[in-house]
């Protein structure tokens, strides 16, 4: 189990930048962690990984300590592997050449089995040969978590890893990679600001804010239960009622009977399997879903469906 708890944290004598947080997560299970820019996720990540000193608090791994860069002579837990947003990988040798760095103690067989195995998991059998340095920066991240995987890590931490990856790969990586992590028994923390990736592939879900936990728990959990203006933020398109209920577009329906809203359309979005309308009631901005598209100044009438 991965346990985090942390007091306070703060670089020098800036403004305190985490805490007070904690939560676990248990061996083999994946946590997404979602926050703005400037919330404190990469800062967590290397806090987890060993790379800076914690003010106050602990992070212990299987009840062990994780320690900092003043207690251990190489900053980073040796059980660990951190893939930070900007790719860490030698870009003078070829693609194999990077997996098989750490490889001194397999056989040549265990050897190309396993780098063979890693092209495959991130789509980069067709780059095996090619020299790094003359990839696309989404390939070089893809190079930098085959490489982070070739020894097996307990612990895999990933910074923004699909950021830099064409939308149409994006999702076929992420399953691969992640159903990959889950077979292997790899616990992940992911940073990311993708709320699709943290309710598709998270076991578990922390949403920073200022610092702070504003959500921890399971992803559906958080999809029923919304709370604030923060946590909608990362969810596009949201209803944010006067009561302060959050409604997703399609739970409000058109009605021809008894209905919660009359509205009058102002837009409607082709999404390519529904539209996406927009509309006001007063000065309540909503938004709702529909098989056709709905010319603009038509009057609506809305039901919440649950």
């Amino acid at each position: 189990m991965l346990a985090v708890t942390i007091d306070k944290f703060s670089y020098q004598d800036q403004q305190e930048l985490l805490g007070p947080l904690s939560f676990s997560l248990n061996t083999g299970d994946h946590l997404a962690i979602l926050g703005e820019s400037g919330s404190g996720k990469s800062t967590l990540l290397h806090l987890i990984y060993g790379l800076i000193d914690l003010d106050r608090g602990e992070i212990l791994w299987k009840g062990k300590a994780v320690l900092g860069p003043k207690k251990q002579l190489v900053p980073g837990a040796p059980f660990m592997k951190l893939v930070a947003q900007e790719a860490n990988v030698m870009p003078y040798t070829t693609v194999s050449e990077n997996i098989q760095e750490h490889f001194s103690r397999l056989n040549p067989e265990q050897e190309a089995a396993r780098t063979s195995e890693l092209l495959t998991l991130l789509d980069l059998e067709l780059f095996a040969e090619q020299k790094v340095k003359s990839l696309s920066g989404g390939q070089k991240q893809r190079v930098a978590i085959a490489k982070a995987l070739a020894l097996v890590p307990e612990v895999l931490l990933l910074d923004e890893p699909f950021a830099h990856i064409d939308e149409f790969r994006r999702s076929r990586l992420r399953r691969q990679l992640y159903n990959y992590l889950k077979s292997a028994g790899i616990t992940c923390v992911t940073a990311t600001h993708d709320a699709n990736e943290a309710l598709s592939f998270a076991d578990q879900v922390l949403i920073l804010e200022n610092g702070k936990v504003s959500f921890f728990g399971p992803p559906e959990q958080l999809y029923k239960n919304i709370s604030s203006a923060y946590q909608a933020g990362f969810f596009g398109e949201i209803n944010a009622l006067p009561n302060g209920q959050y409604l997703f577009p399609h739970q409000l329906r058109l009605s021809k009977q008894q209905a919660d809203f009359s509205a009058r359309v102002k837009a409607s979005y082709f999404k390519g399997s529904h539209y996406l309308v927009q509309a006001q009631d007063g000065e309540q901005e909503l938004f709702f879903n529909t098989s056709e598209s709905i010319e603009p100044g038509t009057e609506v009438h809305l039901k919440i469906v649950r």
